[in-house]
């Protein structure tokens, strides 16, 4: 008996030796995660970087599970985040280890077999940034490093076996608008940031590579130019500020790259997807006109310099918020018979673009669903052709898409098996309206920072509406489409296994088949979400983890966010990860439900502090929701006691007492705006619209439809 125990021990220490340098050998994989791993196109075993590899094209070769088996996915486990109110975000994966950034940039690294939390880090954000509550979306790894960004505007990188910090730098100036919610991309041994804030007033876009081993700036590129007088930053601003007319350096000027960015290894550049202009309203910032350099653009820049090469300007003088910060993808595929590596981009404005790599070059650009605001794509200039009105030449217009975009960030996939792409597809209109705002006058402070009126109405449930849509790039015409629920889902992954996977605003997770869109399997998450999910092989099994939470995307439009009942503080935050024959239990979650505002019948309504209380809102509507109707990621303050009572709103709103919840402090509060903004609530949990009101705001879109094709088909002039 002796002599058994002792031979258990031995095979114990064996075991645990043979896990000692089973550790080792991983943790000396990691440091290999270079342009090397990135570029290998072949190998799925890792899920190392947003896009998977370089090419952006969310696309695994992984085929265990494929359309035969897929029916036996199961569970593996589940991992709940209860104290973290965003995970709208994509993960990554490397030897075996689960690595996640969310809310406010907070990393965890989990066994990716056994959903075991390793560790954790948090940054800890400036709660002043966390105004601007949009949460992390993602994050890099490099050599042994995970790197992420935080909305303060830090960028850090981390120790990926212990999760110790290794160094972090500002990439902002202290005070402004700017804040990071992307996730970098790595390349060469640099790391690639931009931020957004365009929509914040002040901002000129700018993108910076730092040093992946130090945080050392290694080069910075500014996307719109500065003050003429104090002279160009290089040969690039000098073209660029012939583009813009006026003093457009006293607004910022915008175009800030907060998404997307692509690294090109054949021909070592990196394609940099530029952003809206700030204000939106051309005739605000550039009066006269112009083009504005580089806004809505795609931009490629010299990896090692940041030198610039060529750009593609996919709305000239924009106007409606229609970046092109959304993927863009590296391809090849057949034109005119031959291969051609190109650039695949479905921006906000509803065209799909097939773009030459090497010169920048418009191949081709169609439609992908309805867009009203464009004819076409002019091929001789690679300018769109514009629809009168659009402009809001007269004061306003009703147009499609909306500032909403037909795709947004959520990230679509390519498969080269098939050679479709696979997107993500949203209807939603856009209104926009500037009467009485004189460019003479403007003041982006008063006149708020987009230059057109606010939107202070409920957005109904039945305003837009969504599908997973399979383009060909190739022929630019659709394969097949599948509406979806809401208006608003998940990005997009497909495999070598037939399968395209996607996480629903439903609480459905899908994988369908990636010729025809049928649904092979589905499970329930127990909430919806607007995250990516990835897929990766351990020990010979290939997994498939998402991250579940309803938050990000477009929360803030009422009724048109909300209809699916998931509210951010009552249902679960999760990581998902599902095997072959998995058999784990699905934790129990809410049912869905709808808010019941409250009401004190003794407070009495002032209509000043009501109106005042209205201009205030549109500084918690990212949040909260348009016309205090919550989408479903914060509260929803027409049933929330807190309003009805003076200290607990000043306690919360001003004096940051939910700080550690994810509610920001607003002390320059006065309390005349806490009385403003308790008026107004308490107006918006009494309101019940009458059947006149519906009647005259559905006839007020209808006669402007009319118009606005009245104006296109040349009858009326705008």
């Amino acid at each position: 008996m002796r002599g058994a125990g002792q031979l258990r021990r031995v095979r114990g220490i064996g075991i645990a030796v043979a896990a000692a340098l089973t550790a080792l050998l991983a943790a000396a994989a990691s440091a290999d995660v270079d342009n090397a791993t990135l570029n290998n196109e072949t190998d799925g075993i890792d899920w190392g970087a947003y896009g998977r590899t370089f090419s952006e094209q969310r696309f695994s070769p992984l085929d265990q599970i494929n359309r035969q088996t897929v029916p036996h996915l199961g569970l593996a486990w589940s991992m709940e985040l209860p104290d973290v109110w965003n995970v709208s975000s994509a993960p990554i994966e490397v030897d075996g280890v689960i690595y996640i950034a969310v809310g406010f940039s907070v990393i965890y690294a989990v066994d990716a077999v056994s959903g075991k939390q390793l560790w954790s880090y948090d940054p800890k954000v400036d709660p002043l940034k966390m105004r601007m509550a949009w949460g992390i979306r993602g994050l890099a790894f490099w050599k042994g490093k995970v790197i992420a960004g935080v909305q303060d505007g830090r960028l850090f990188a981390l120790d990926a076996r212990s999760g110790q910090l290794l160094w972090q730098t500002m990439t902002i100036e202290p005070g402004d608008n700017r804040y990071i919610t992307g996730a970098p991309r790595v390349f060469n041994g640099k790391v690639i940031i931009g931020h957004g804030g365009a929509d914040f007033g002040g901002v000129r876009g700018y993108v910076t590579a730092y040093d992946a081993d130090t945080g050392k700036q290694d080069w910075r590129w500014y996307i719109v130019p500065g003050d003429p007088a104090k002279g160009f930053e290089n040969k690039a601003m000098e073209m660029a500020a012939k583009t813009w007319k006026g003093e457009w350096w006293k607004y910022g000027g915008g175009g800030t790259a907060w998404n997307a960015f692509t690294y090109d290894p054949e021909l070592n550049r990196v394609y940099i997807g530029t952003g809206n202009g700030g204000p939106w309203n051309a005739k605000l910032r550039s009066p006269g006109g112009g083009d504005n350099l580089f806004l809505c653009s795609v931009v490629a820049l010299d990896a090692d310099t940041g030198e610039y090469i060529w750009h593609y300007q996919t709305n000239p003088g924009e106007s409606w918020d229609f970046n092109s910060t959304m993927d863009m993808v590296l391809a090849t595929i057949p034109i005119d018979g031959q291969p051609r590596k190109v650039i695949l981009h479905a921006p906000k404005n509803g065209f799909f673009y097939v773009l030459d790599r090497a010169t920048g070059k418009l191949i081709s650009a169609e439609k992908l669903g309805k867009v009203t605001w464009a004819d076409h794509i002019d091929m001789s200039t690679g300018r769109p052709v514009e629809y009168p009105g659009v402009r809001y030449e007269d004061g306003e217009t009703l147009m499609w898409p909306g500032s909403g975009g037909l795709h947004n960030w959520q990230p679509m996939s390519f498969s080269p098996d098939t050679g479709l792409t696979y997107i993500p597809a949203h209807e939603l209109a856009g209104y926009y309206n500037d009467r009485g705002i004189d460019p003479k006058t403007y003041d982006m402070v008063r006149d708020g920072p987009l230059g057109i009126h606010a939107f202070y109405d409920d957005v109904p449930k039945n305003a837009g509406s969504s599908s997973l849509l399979a383009w060909n790039p190739a022929t630019q015409k659709k394969a097949w489409e599948i509406p979806l629920p809401g208006a608003t889902n998940g990005g997009v992954m497909s495999t070598h296994g037939g399968l395209v996977f996607q996480g629903q605003s439903d609480g459905k997770f899908v994988a369908r088949d990636d010729r025809s869109g049928a649904v092979l399997w589905s499970a329930d998450m127990g909430v919806g979400t607007q995250a990516p999910p990835i897929t990766y092989s351990v020990g010979g099994r290939q997994y498939v983890s998402i991250l579940a939470g309803w938050a990000g995307g477009q929360m803030l439009l009422g009724s048109l966010s909300a209809q699916h009942g998931w509210v951010g503080r009552d249902h679960p935050r999760r990581l998902l990860t599902y095997v072959l024959d998995g058999a784990a239990a699905l934790p129990p979650s809410p049912p869905p439900s709808q808010p019941v505002p409250v009401d004190d019948a003794s407070f009495k309504l002032d209509p000043a502090l009501v109106a005042k209380g209205r201009e205030l809102y549109q500084r918690c509507l990212i949040c909260h929701g348009t016309a205090a109707v919550a989408g479903g990621f914060a509260p929803d303050l027409r049933a929330s006691q807190i309003p009805l009572s003076e200290a607990a709103f000043a306690a919360i709103v001003k004096n940051g007492g939910l700080q550690a919840k994810g509610m920001p402090p607003f002390p320059e509060l006065s309390d005349t705006d806490l009385a403003a903004l308790r008026n107004y609530i308490r107006d918006r949990a009494r309101y019940k619209p009458t059947v006149g009101e519906q009647l005259r705001t559905a006839w007020h879109f209808i006669v402007l439809m009319i118009k606005m094709k009245l104006m296109a088909w040349g009858w009326i002039k705008p």
